[in-house]
């Protein structure tokens, strides 16, 4: 029996409660950070790729604050993408000719375009566009309050955290459910800042992404891609950056089913939007959240890691309110964001409003619109 008290997220769009026509006027902060943060210029050709099942008040929210920048809007309604290349032989002609025409291209997609080869990472630098990808966050809620913070807040508490984990050696991360693993040798993400040519980013903006060389202990996955919030603990054991035991039940067995050619660990990233939700947020939402953790498992391909293709078999697994030491130095405390508290981060914090309510990391109080990034 679970647990988790992030067990009744959504699963699909279609999960999603839907948004009241009226609430377009509370989406429009987070919407201009959005439009902000992708560097959207009058006149640019601006291709919303929308699943089917998106909540038609977000796609129009979006629309709109681009066509009041004068941009030249087209929106394309898709079928869902299949998580991790689940169905790598969709064909997705019409989304890539829409995209390789595009100067801009916001996806709100659920598993993420990026597990196909047409959409991936290597096909969006090869192009001129920037991508800017709402994978499981195209919703009223995502909006509404990660959505709301200043992107000059974001990138303040990146910048920080880039200083400590950069130059770090190993980052331990464990959790009260028996998580206990330590990453070695990571590279991390540099801080870009907005959007370029060829650039893809999620939004709402939310944390610092590395990739380790080394991996060993123990994950205990609170929600993964692949099986939801698992029934019993789900225990992952991984030595030399390769998975080599999967224990817990139905999940373990879905997982194992999932890839039965092997899992390594492929990428970690640590949350850093204190607006971000975690309750009733979605495991991509809840990811971003100050003080959360998660990593990306991916497939084997005979038996050993390919890195230069999409992950065809690709499992995201979240721990919600972890602790994690960089160096021996504490850097999250039972999910506690520490640099929340640091004068720098303050500092910057005071030019939107009250740092104690731009930063505070119980998302249930909503960022004020005052505050949220309007000068």
């Amino acid at each position: 029996m679970t647990i988790n008290p992030y067990a009744g997220s959504p699963f699909t769009y279609v999960a999603e409660p839907a948004a009241a026509p009226y609430s377009i006027v509370e989406l429009m902060p987070g919407v201009r950070n959005l439009c902000e943060y992708v560097r959207l210029a009058p006149g640019e050709r601006v291709l919303l790729l929308m699943e089917h099942t998106v909540d038609p008040v977000v796609v129009q929210a979006i629309a709109a604050a681009a066509a009041l920048r004068d941009a030249d809007v087209r929106i394309l309604s898709v079928p869902p993408f299949s998580a991790g290349g689940w169905d790598r032989e969709a064909p997705l002609g019409i989304e890539t000719a829409a995209f390789h025409e595009a100067d801009v291209v916001i996806s709100g997609t659920w598993w993420g375009e990026v597990h196909t080869a047409p959409l991936f990472f290597d096909q969006i630098k090869s192009r001129s566009s920037r991508f800017l990808s709402l994978h499981m966050t195209a919703t009223a809620g995502a909006l509404l309050t990660g959505g709301r913070l200043p992107a000059e807040v974001f990138y303040a508490l990146l910048r920080r955290a880039l200083r400590q984990l950069s130059a770090a050696t190993s980052i331990r991360v464990t959790s009260g459910r028996g998580t206990d693993v330590t990453f070695s040798g990571p590279a991390f993400d540099p801080d870009p800042g907005a959007l370029r040519p060829g650039d893809w980013r999620p939004f709402p903006y939310g944390g610092a992404n590395f990739w380790p060389t080394d991996t060993e202990g123990v994950l205990v996955v609170e929600d993964s891609t692949v099986t939801g919030v698992p029934e019993e603990p789900l225990r992952i054991t991984l030595e030399g950056n390769l998975v080599r035991k999967v224990e817990g039940g139905v999940a373990a067995e879905q997982l194992r089913r999932y890839c039965p050619g092997g899992f390594y660990m492929r990428h970690g990233l640590f949350g850093l939007n204190p607006k971000v939700r975690l309750s009733g947020g979605t495991q991509f939402e809840r990811e971003k959240h100050a003080g959360a953790f998660y990593c990306g498992l991916d497939g084997l391909t005979d038996g050993v890691p390919v890195k230069s293709g999409p992950g065809f078999a690709h499992c995201d697994c979240q721990v919600d309110r972890p602790t994690v030491v960089v160096d021996g130095e504490l850097f999250v405390e039972q999910g506690r964001l520490l640099m929340l508290d640091e004068p720098e981060i303050r500092e910057v914090a005071a030019q939107f409003g009250p740092p104690d309510v731009i930063l505070d990391d119980n998302p249930v109080m909503i960022l004020p619109r005052r505050y949220s990034g309007a000068r």
